[in-house]
């Protein structure tokens, strides 16, 4: 192995800290004030220089929001032989670049994670509630491995890692993989199985680890619904958030995003 890798050797040997992800995060949001300190203290060529690094890289953002811009399209005008009044002129049907802007703006939308939730608000949850210590073996003061108090949802081909490497256990009673999905237009409820869990508000961590809590975005298997696009494309999983605490209700009801 090259001796410039040993970080990912000690985090492959004994994992990360626990709170990694939230360090990574204020990390992140001080780079902003880091960058700007560093503008105001810089003087002479070192300063030319790192004016000119800023100067391409605002260009570079501006160019990506640029792109980013939906354009809107003029629907096509109808051709027609006879005479159409003037508020007609628009029921000539959908045009396939007015579908086309439809379908990019809801796979943006779906992307940056803007729905419109039935659940807006989701209370905070503390450690102490989420995850409960595990010690075993002789060093018991250094306590690594946490044990899941929630609801889980983990794949088919899921295989626990070797004890060393555990660092949060998942128990096999609090995995789920399905879900009671009720859709709004319908006002139907259908059993369908969980394809993955897309964001859950309470940390990107227990987005990663597969936690579903109350107000969790998951992603359900639609397939037996019938639901088709605009284009008529068959749509095989949509969004769906849970309305329910699944730990003690036993169960996970969702309601479908449309």
């Amino acid at each position: 192995m090259p001796q410039n890798e040993y970080i990912e050797l000690h985090q492959k040997r004994f994992g990360k800290r626990f709170d990694h992800e939230e360090r990574l995060r204020k990390k992140q949001a001080r780079l902003p004030h880091e960058i700007s300190r560093k503008c105001r203290k810089t003087r002479k060529l070192k300063a030319k220089i790192l004016n000119r690094k800023r100067f391409v890289e605002k260009i570079e953002i501006k160019k990506k929001l640029k792109q980013s811009e939906v354009k809107e399209t003029e629907p096509e005008a109808v051709i027609s032989e006879n005479v159409v009044p003037t508020y007609l002129l628009d029921r000539g049907g959908v045009t396939s670049a007015k579908v086309l802007t439809n379908m990019i703006r809801q796979k943006r939308k779906d992307n940056a994670g803007k729905w419109v939730v039935p659940i807006q608000k989701v209370k905070a949850l503390t450690e102490a509630d989420m995850f409960s210590v595990y010690k075993s073996g002789k060093r018991q003061k250094k306590a690594w491995k946490r044990i899941l108090n929630k609801v889980v949802f983990v794949g088919d081909d899921f295989t626990r890692k070797p004890p060393k490497l555990e660092r949060y256990i998942r128990p096999s009673a609090m995995r789920m993989k399905v879900a009671n999905v009720t859709h709004p237009e319908l006002k139907t409820t259908f059993q369908l199985s969980i394809v993955g869990v897309k964001k859950n508000a309470q940390s990107a961590l227990y987005t990663s680890l597969g936690v579903i809590t109350k107000g969790t975005i998951i992603e359900v298997d639609v397939s037996d619904l019938g639901l088709v696009t605009q284009t008529g494309k068959v749509v095989w999983a949509k969004y769906a958030q849970v309305t329910n605490n699944p730990e003690t209700d036993g169960c996970i009801n969702a309601l479908l995003l449309t």
